[in-house]
This record gives C-alpha cells, sequence and structure tokens, in this order.
C-alpha cells in the first residue's frame, strides 16, 4: 500500500468521506487511491473555490471534516476567499494539496510555490509531509486539528501539503486517529459571578453553539428571569431558525445602526460571541461599538461548551424551564405585484419548506431571515467572512450532508458569479438544490459604501464600476449550459411558482429574480 492510500483509508476511518477535488499531476496518486477505496466520495468542482465552499457548507452541517483536494500552492490559492470565510465559521475542514516531489523542488519548476506559506493565514494548522512512511500519521494529525476546538480568529482548517513521491512511496497502511478533546466546561464561579450581575441593562450576544435550538432555548430562559436583551452577531455561521422557537433578532450591519441598538447597555455578556466591532472603518465613526462604561463580560468562548454554560446560567437564575414566548407559524400571504427585496423575502418565507437548510450571500437573501423565523423550521447558513461567492458552493456541500433536507441558496447576482461553477456540480451530482438570483445588475452595497466614505457624487466612471449590467448576464441560460433548469422572473406570483415547482424536482433549479 503507498502513502496515498494510507492516507485516504485513514481518512475513511476516522469519518472523512467526502472529497471535493480539481486536481493535476501531483496529486493523481490520491485520485487513484480514491478510486480504490469506494467509501470515500469524491466530487469533482470546476474551481478551487467551489472545493473550498462545498467543504464548508458540508462541515457546517455534518460537524465533521470533508477534505478538498488541490493542485499544488496555484490551485489553493483560488481556493483562499471560501477557506477565509470557513475559518471565521469555525468549520472543520481538511486541505490536502499536492506539491513537487522533493527531489524536484530545488529545480524551481513553474509551479514551485510556498505551499505553507499560503496556507497559514488560512489554517490552524500546516504541514508538509516528509514521508510516503508518515503520511498517513500526518493525515491523522490533520484530522485531530480540524476537529478540535479553537477560537474563532483561528478557525479548524487543516492544510496538509503533499509531495508526489510522498503519495507514490510504499506507506504504513491506515493509522488511527486519537480522539479531539471535547469543548472545555466552564466554572461554577464564571456562572455565578455573571450570575448576579445581570438585568434589563445586560445583552447576552450569541454565536457558534448558542445558537443551536439548545442555546437558543436556554437564552430565552435567562431573559425571562432577567429582564437581558439576547441577540445574535450579525453573521453566524449557522443559526436554527423556526416556529417553536424564540424570537432572535441580530445586531446590524452599518456601524451606526449597531450602536442605537446597543444604546443604554451597561453590560454585554458574550456566549460564543465577539466583542461588536464595525465590519470596516469610516470617518469619524469607532471600530469599537461598545458603548462608552458598558462591560463587556465572557460568559463563554466559542471553543468552550457554550451551551452547558447558558444551561448553567439558566439554573443557577432559577430560569422558567420553557421561555414564555416562542414563534408561532405565520406565512405572508397575498403577495403580488412587480417584485422588490421585501416583497422577494416575503415569497421566499411563504413556501419555504420544513426543515430546509438556507444558504445565503447576499444582502437581498438576508432580507429574507426575519419572516423566514416565523414561516418553517429550518438551518440558516451565513456569510462569515465577507468574502461573497460562498452561497452556491456552501448550499452544494450542505446538500451532500444532508441529501434528506431541501436546500435554498440566496444570491446575489455579483457574488453568484465568482462561483457559478458550483450549479455544474450540482447537476453533476444530482442534487437538491433551489437557487434564487437576486438580480439587480449591480453591486449594490459598492454604491452605498461609495457614498458612505464620504463621496457624494457617483461619476459615470465610478459607476461603471459597480454595473453588471452591460452586457447582462442570462442567467437561466447560463444555469442551464451547466445542466441546471432555469427561469427568469420579475413579479411576486411568478417567484412563488417557479420556486414551488422548482423545490418539488428532483434536482438542482434556478430563478432568476429581477429585482
Amino acid at each position: 500500500m503507498n502513502g496515498a492510500e494510507s492516507l485516504i483509508r485513514t481518512l475513511v476511518d476516522a469519518g472523512v468521506d467526502h472529497c471535493f477535488a480539481n486536481p493535476g499531476t501531483s496529486e493523481m496518486h490520491l485520485v487513484q487511491a480514491i478510486d480504490g477505496v469506494p467509501a470515500m466520495r469524491p466530487v469533482l468542482c470546476l474551481f478551487e473555490g467551489v472545493c473550498s465552499g462545498a467543504a464548508d457548507g458540508f462541515g457546517r452541517m455534518a460537524g465533521r471534516p470533508a477534505a478538498t483536494l488541490l493542485h499544488l500552492g496555484a490551485g489553493f490559492g483560488n481556493a483562499t476567499a471560501n477557506l477565509h470565510n470557513a475559518r471565521r465559521a469555525a468549520t472543520p475542514l481538511i486541505n490536502l494539496v499536492g506539491d513537487h516531489a522533493r527531489h524536484h523542488v530545488p529545480f524551481d519548476a513553474p509551479l514551485t510555490s510556498d505551499i505553507e506559506g499560503i496556507a497559514r493565514p488560512f489554517s490552524a494548522w500546516v504541514r508538509t509531509a516528509r514521508s510516503a512512511m508518515g503520511l498517513a500519521r500526518d493525515g491523522a494529525d490533520a484530522v485531530f486539528a480540524a476537529m478540535t476546538p479553537q477560537p474563532v480568529s483561528t478557525g479548524r482548517i487543516a492544510t496538509l501539503a503533499i509531495p508526489v513521491d510522498c503519495a507514490w512511496g510504499a506507506g504504513s497502511g491506515p493509522v488511527s486517529v486519537a480522539s479531539a478533546p471535547l469543548p472545555e466546561p466552564v466554572s461554577a464561579a464564571r456562572i455565578e459571578q455573571i450570575a448576579r450581575d445581570l438585568g434589563s441593562d445586560t445583552l447576552l450576544l450569541l454565536d457558534g453553539a448558542a445558537l443551536s435550538a439548545e442555546g437558543q432555548v436556554a437564552a430565552a430562559r435567562i431573559a425571562a428571569a432577567t429582564g437581558c436583551k439576547v441577540m445574535a452577531v450579525t453573521f453566524p455561521a449557522r443559526i436554527e431558525q423556526g416556529p417553536g422557537l424564540p424570537p432572535l433578532a441580530r445586531l446590524p450591519y452599518f456601524p451606526e445602526q449597531v450602536m442605537k441598538a446597543l444604546a443604554g447597555v451597561q453590560r454585554i455578556v458574550l456566549a460564543g460571541a465577539e466583542s461588536p466591532v464595525s465590519f470596516f472603518a469610516y470617518p469619524d465613526t469607532p471600530s469599537d461599538l461598545v458603548p462608552d462604561g458598558c462591560e463587556v463580560v465572557r460568559l463563554a468562548l466559542l471553543q468552550e461548551d457554550v451551551v452547558g454554560a447558558l444551561e448553567d446560567l439558566a439554573t443557577a437564575l432559577s430560569a422558567p424551564v420553557q421561555p414564555p414566548n416562542i414563534n408561532v407559524e405565520e406565512r405572508p400571504q397575498g403577495v403580488s405585484g412587480a417584485l422588490d427585496t421585501r416583497k422577494a423575502a416575503a415569497v421566499i418565507a411563504a413556501v419555504l419548506p420544513e426543515q430546509a437548510i438556507v444558504a445565503v450571500d447576499s444582502g437581498g437573501g438576508g432580507a429574507a431571515a426575519d419572516p423566514c423565523q416565523r414561516a418553517a423550521p429550518h438551518t440558516w447558513l451565513n456569510l462569515t467572512g465577507g468574502s461573497i461567492g460562498m452561497g452556491a458552493p456552501v448550499a452544494l456541500g450542505a446538500a451532500l450532508a444532508c441529501p434528506d433536507r431541501p436546500v435554498l441558496a440566496l444570491l446575489g447576482d455579483g457574488g453568484a458569479m465568482y462561483t457559478n461553477q458550483a450549479f455544474w456540480t450540482q447537476a453533476r451530482e444530482g442534487l437538491k438544490v433551489a437557487t434564487v438570483i437576486f438580480s439587480n445588475r449591480q453591486y449594490k452595497i459598492l454604491e452605498h459604501e461609495y457614498r458612505r466614505l464620504g463621496v457624494n457624487e457617483v461619476g459615470a466612471r465610478a459607476a461603471s464600476l459597480f454595473d453588471i449590467g452591460g452586457p447582462a448576464i442570462d442567467w437561466a441560460a447560463l444555469a442551464g449550459s451547466m445542466g441546471v433548469p432555469g427561469s427568469r422572473v420579475d413579479t411576486a406570483e411568478g417567484l412563488a411558482d417557479a420556486l414551488q415547482r422548482g423545490l418539488a424536482s428532483d434536482g438542482p433549479f434556478l430563478v432568476e429574480a429581477l429585482i
């Protein structure tokens, strides 16, 4: 058994059974190994950013890593935008990056690069294999690293560079993977201290596992006992929503809106979250959005047992067993007329299937979050690191992780062009993904940001850098060319009909919603 097969069998034995691949010459022995290990499912993606985004979506939903298979430093570089999002989402993920044979590196062949240097900003763990006999152990260490809880800024991405001679040489056979540590519990002393100070002037800010159903219920119980406010961070990686859960607002996006939301708050208690900061810097606007005189207290770090800490805090407060206020089903009715963002959001809430997974990387799609809270139980996967183009690949990975659940991707037309190759893989794999493209034919957010940064006039040449309408992209034709049926609509009635047809189909479907 060579090093490549030893590695792949080690990964499969540890539960890593999906590989999102865009391989080249240096990965051929790894491809051969995947071919010989039926338990590893290979998924071809036509762009490396789709590989990394799909692995992110898979990891968010499965709670265990998928692998990517990438071609040297150039291929890994193409994957980094969505690896940035996966890092900020704390998604477990393993990158396998082929490299030149060790004896070939000194010749500086055209694709030679510093893979470790490219990987470090996006990875919690980086290693270059040194021998074929040790490659399986390297893979086991990568799995352990990806499954080990880490701070949000560190992430849980493990990147293993594999010189091709380490893949073709004689290997050890599969090796076992050590059990990853469980999240650390929060001390009773910290729970007691926070319980003494909670009151109506406190905000309990949730992220990570705190946004599971159990975490939200515990937070709502705490609010019922103390009168504190509860909010989610602006861009959570994963949040459960729907009837039967407590209503939950999110911190707004723009800094002045955050400061307004935090007015009067004297204490922020962080449950898996980080202290609020502005997404970008603006003239005369603070980066740190904590109000003057407000105390910031840490209940639990992202990598700690956040849900256990919330439940222990609720117990310490003698909080009611069930929160007094929960969402009841309420779907929009009678939405009609020419489409705008508000109507599109209402239509999505009206037709949202039970237990859907919703992947979003657009402002228009984000507008659907609030009405969907009351529509049907579902899981919402958000853009985390701000690198657009994540929505379609994340939806792809989520559909593979949860094949029995419907998946809905809500994408902006600008961001969707970054990774439109995901539609080809959705069709190839026969995945049940319905995509809505919010098509305003602009990078609309950039016009807002241009003005917010103090530029009052958008000249013709500046406007040309925000305009993607000339030539207009025909999304139905583009998707159709990759095997995904599509349609274009400009009314609420048309969107409702197209979405219902798409959600009822057995494979992928795309709707271009002209906003």
